[in-house]
């Protein structure tokens, strides 16, 4: 199966030299190209890619606008997007993440951290970096924003009512940054009885993927950011 990739991106060369990158693997083909957030949304819908890598900076609709316009289209369940940042920790990604987003991956990324991130994301995994992801969101969860229960994630808290005590612990362990195989290994079950567990977890409570069951756990009080 052939990986189709949106770039969108307001940096003509960037994106130049992701097209060559992306071409270049026989499993992958860009299938368009976006200067702002508006032209992405309007080529995802008409293009279907698999995944958008997605400049967070761009005038006119920026890339967070146009990830929630993306996330919130029914037309558009299957697309995920991957955010393309400068800074690894920042607010702005976290709120990527909360419109909608896969996961992000630092431009300074190697080209083959990018492709590996792109066959992940297309691959339903989308938490390209467990441990990362859950360090960013944690760290602004720490950031001056209150008690958990001062924040608005009474709906994820009513939603996590409906999940059994295993997809509990197995959603715990997902925002402790974890594996599917290390999940299975840490609870002495098979690593599709645990997919089995994610899925079913991320069907109860409204989410695109495993980034965002990070952000109910953390947001709904379920798992607490650490101090550091």
């Amino acid at each position: 199966m052939t990986i189709k990739v949106l770039l969108a991106d307001d940096q003509t060369l960037l994106r130049s030299a992701f097209r060559i990158l992306v071409d270049s693997e026989p499993d992958m083909r860009v299938v368009g190209e976006a200067s702002d957030g508006a032209q992405a949304y309007a080529l995802a819908r008409e293009e279907r890619p698999d995944v958008v890598l997605m400049d967070i900076r761009m005038p006119g609709t920026d890339g967070l606008a146009a990830t929630r316009l993306i996330s919130q289209d029914p037309e558009l369940t299957g697309v995920r997007v991957v955010i393309l940042t400068t800074f690894e920790v920042d607010d702005y990604v976290v709120q990527s993440l909360r419109a909608g987003a896969s996961g992000f991956l630092g431009k300074g990324a190697e080209p083959d951290e990018l492709l590996h991130a792109i066959r992940i994301a297309a691959g339903g995994e989308a938490l390209l970096s467990p441990a990362a992801t859950k360090g960013l969101i944690a760290k602004f969860l720490a950031q001056g924003e209150g008690a958990a229960g001062d924040r608005p994630g009474g709906a994820d808290a009513e939603r996590l009512a409906t999940l059994t005590g295993r997809e509990r612990e197995v959603l715990v362990l997902v925002a402790g940054g974890l594996s599917n195989d290390e999940i299975a290994e840490q609870l002495d079950v098979s690593p599709l009885t645990v997919k089995t567990h994610v899925n079913r977890a991320m069907a109860k409570l409204g989410a695109r993927d495993r980034a965002q069951l990070v952000v109910i756990a953390y947001e709904s009080g379920l798992v607490r950011p650490r101090a550091h």
